[in-house]
This record gives C-alpha cells, sequence and structure tokens, in this order.
C-alpha cells in the first residue's frame, strides 16, 4: 500500500529532519492522518530514537518512525543540504526541532526554503521558540516542563518537584507544531502560501497550565504540589482497597450524592461541611479520609460495580497488562497489531483522533534501515542515477 493513500492528509507530503522526540513525534502525528512522510536522518547511526527504550528491546523507534520513510542526508555538507532543497520543492510540510539557528548555519534558512516554494509550511520546535533572549539556549522537554510551570506542581509536597514518566514537555510541544501545520494548510488554501510555526517547549507546556497565572495575578495564589489531590477539588483522588487502590472523581454535587448513596451514607450529601462545591473544599482532608476509610474495606472489583450502579466517574489505575486486557480497549480498538519485520505484530497505540470519514491508520512499520528508501526517493522521484547516489555515498552525503 502507498504511503498516503488513506486518511485526511493523503496528497499531503511532510519532510521530518528533526530527530528525538518533539520533531518526530510530530512527524508521527500527521503520518497517522495520512501524509507521506519522509525522514531524513544522518548517514550511519540515523536518528537517536532508533537506540532509545528500556533494557535491550529499543522500541520506541517502532511507534515514533510508523508511516515513514527513511532518506539519509548529512546536512553538514552542500551535497546533502542540496538533497533537502530539492525535496522541499516536492513538501507541503518540513518539521525540525534543532536548536534555532541551525538551519541557517545549514543554508536552510526558511526563507531561503521558501522561496524555492512558496507554499511550504515549517514547523520548528524549539526548547524557547525561535525569537527572545533565551531562544539561542539548548532546551530538552523537562526544561520545558519546568520553566512552564509542570515540574513545580507535580509530585507530594514533602518531596522535590516531580516529573511525568512519560517526556509530556516534547508530545505537547509536538502535538502544537501538529495542530499549527494544519492550520497553517488551512490558511494556505485561501492565501496560496504557507508559513512558520513556531512551537516552543515551555510556551506548550504553559498551554495547559489552566488559571494558574491569573491565580497569582489576582489572588497572590501560587499553586503548590498537592500528591494526588487537586487543591479544593473533591472528593476526587486516589483510595486505598482491600487489593489496590482505586480513583473515584465525585466533586459535582449531584454526582457526590450518588456516592454518598453508594457509601451507605446518603446524608452526607446534606451535610454543611459538604453540601456543595466550597464546602467539600474547605474540608477535603477529612473528606478523603472518609471515603479511604469506606473503600479499604472493599474490594476494587466491589468499589467498580457500585460506582457503575450509581452512576460515579471513577476507575481503576492502568498499566499496560491491564491496557491489554480491557474489552473497551479491545472494543475501540485503542491497541493496533502491527506487523514488523523483527518483532512480529507488535502492539501499540493506534492513531487518534477518530475521524469518521477519512480515519488515520498505520500504513507502515518504522524503516529499519537507516536510509532505507534512499533509492526510491532520491532515484525514482528527484531522478539521481546511480552513479550520482554512489558518489554521495562515497563523500558521506547520504
Amino acid at each position: 500500500m502507498t504511503l498516503g493513500e488513506h486518511g485526511a492528509l493523503r496528497g499531503i507530503r511532510v519532510i521530518e529532519i528533526g530527530q528525538l522526540i518533539a520533531g518526530p513525534f510530530c512527524g508521527q502525528l500527521l503520518g497517522d492522518m495520512g501524509a507521506d512522510v519522509l525522514k531524513v536522518e544522518p548517514p550511519g547511526d540515523g536518528d537517536p530514537m532508533r537506540n532509545w527504550g528500556r533494557g535491550d528491546d529499543k522500541l520506541w523507534w517502532e511507534v515514533v518512525a510508523r508511516n515513514k520513510r527513511s532518506i539519509s542526508a548529512n546536512l553538514r555538507l552542500p551535497e546533502g543540504q542540496q538533497l533537502v532543497r530539492k525535496l522541499a520543492t516536492t513538501a507541503d510540510i518540513l518539521i525540525e526541532n534543532f536548536r534555532p539557528g541551525t538551519l541557517e548555519r545549514w543554508n536552510l534558512a526558511p526563507e531561503s526554503l521558501q522561496a524555492l516554494n512558496p507554499r511550504l509550511i515549517i514547523v520548528r520546535v524549539s526548547g524557547y521558540g525561535q525569537t527572545g533572549p533565551y531562544s539561542s539556549r539548548a532546551g530538552f522537554g523537562g526544561i520545558g516542563e519546568a520553566m512552564g510551570g509542570w515540574r513545580y506542581i507535580v509530585g507530594d509536597p514533602d518531596r522535590p518537584p516531580s516529573r511525568m514518566g512519560v517526556s509530556i514537555g516534547d508530545t505537547l510541544a509536538a502535538t502544537y507544531g501538529c495542530m499549527g501545520a494544519l492550520a497553517a494548510l488551512h490558511a494556505r488554501e485561501r492565501t496560496g502560501v504557507g508559513q512558520i510555526v513556531d512551537s516552543a517547549l515551555y510556551e506548550a507546556v504553559l498551554q495547559v497550565m489552566e488559571s494558574l497565572i491569573p491565580e497569582y495575578q489576582v489572588a497572590g495564589y501560587v499553586r503548590e504540589r498537592s500528591g494526588s489531590a487537586l487543591p479544593g477539588i473533591a472528593p476526587s483522588n486516589v483510595y486505598p482497597c482491600k487489593d489496590g487502590q482505586y480513583l473515584i472523581g465525585a466533586n459535582q454535587d449531584a454526582v457526590f450524592a450518588r456516592l454518598c448513596t453508594a457509601m451507605g451514607r446518603p446524608e452526607l450529601a446534606d451535610d454543611p461541611r459538604y453540601a456543595d462545591h466550597l464546602a467539600r473544599g474547605r474540608h477535603q482532608v477529612e473528606l478523603d479520609a472518609l471515603i479511604a476509610d469506606w473503600t479499604r474495606n472493599q474490594t476494587t472489583a466491589e468499589v467498580e460495580k457500585l460506582m457503575i450502579e450509581h452512576g460515579v466517574p471513577a476507575g481503576n489505575i492502568y498499566r499496560a497488562p491491564e491496557m491489554l486486557a480491557d474489552p473497551h480497549f479491545k472494543a475501540r480498538e485503542a491497541i493496533i497489531d502491527l506487523p514488523t519485520e523483527k518483532w512480529g505484530p507488535l502492539k501499540m497505540q493506534a492513531p487518534f483522533p477518530k475521524l469518521s470519514h477519512t480515519p488515520s491508520s498505520v500504513r507502515s512499520p518504522a524503516p529499519t534501515q537507516v536510509g532505507q528508501h534512499n533509492a526510491e526517493i532520491y532515484g525514482e522521484e528527484l531522478g539521481y542515477s546511480a552513479d550520482q547516489l554512489d558518489a554521495l555515498r562515497a563523500i558521506n552525503a547520504i
């Protein structure tokens, strides 16, 4: 099956010259939606993501590089730079996540690429953005999470700031980069010209910080770490059971009343300490303790049954084994089996979100070799002869 044959972005070509997480995840999202993604890797070892993962089995690449074709180009050499310039004339979107100024040093400045192809949209993901006093600094996802406010509020209050178990700063910046690219594609329909999408890691994190800034401006309130609870939002926490833990979210008045009935304590809904949102927030600690006294005498299955019967939002805390065993994941096809050369059918998350008429899909596994599609792209599509490709290999340009 030809890449880009199906999906909302069928017919859109993406050149991805980023590496590690943010740029490649943006490319993954666009590829899942049907775009033809050409992954440009440095000759030799390629993208470091090929060797990222747990233990001896490096599986991250299999997810982030799906739906992509690999070509190699040494962007530090004029010959490699010229290959990207030629590719840019055929593309709709170019993604990069190098430190600002790197493209310019490689003679691949956005204005020069857009001079060759005025319709080209360039997604630039970086730590601090393309402008401002910090723009030239190196920036990784964790730094963006810290500067954007995420790290300070994550963890238990008696311990240093913690982190999530995933690279949320990188993936947020990539997602906003993808969103910007889609908006730029729509704008191009009206204007006929592309534009630059500037996605900074710290600003992507800042976007999901809710009312953190105005809370400080108006009330001088600085959000602090609060563990598994959100201050003033009660009950909404993880509660102990006989055989594990269970998450319950019943902070809305009517839902809280249903929880009280499920617990066999309907009178609590009318107790002045818990009767409305503000009261429950003021008595959050004692309310959590009261609910925990009830749940610790139940199994998770018993609590779940009661929550479902009474319409209370709640759920188990899943790991990979629970996801693979859950019938809802299966019914929704949230996890797919992707045929791979090395691993056989490999389970991974399905494309998301779901579109009713132009569904996203995984049409090909991650390329196994750096430059696996050089002959196909450079030779068949750009017209380079076998001798020309051999000459480029001889100087390590591909």
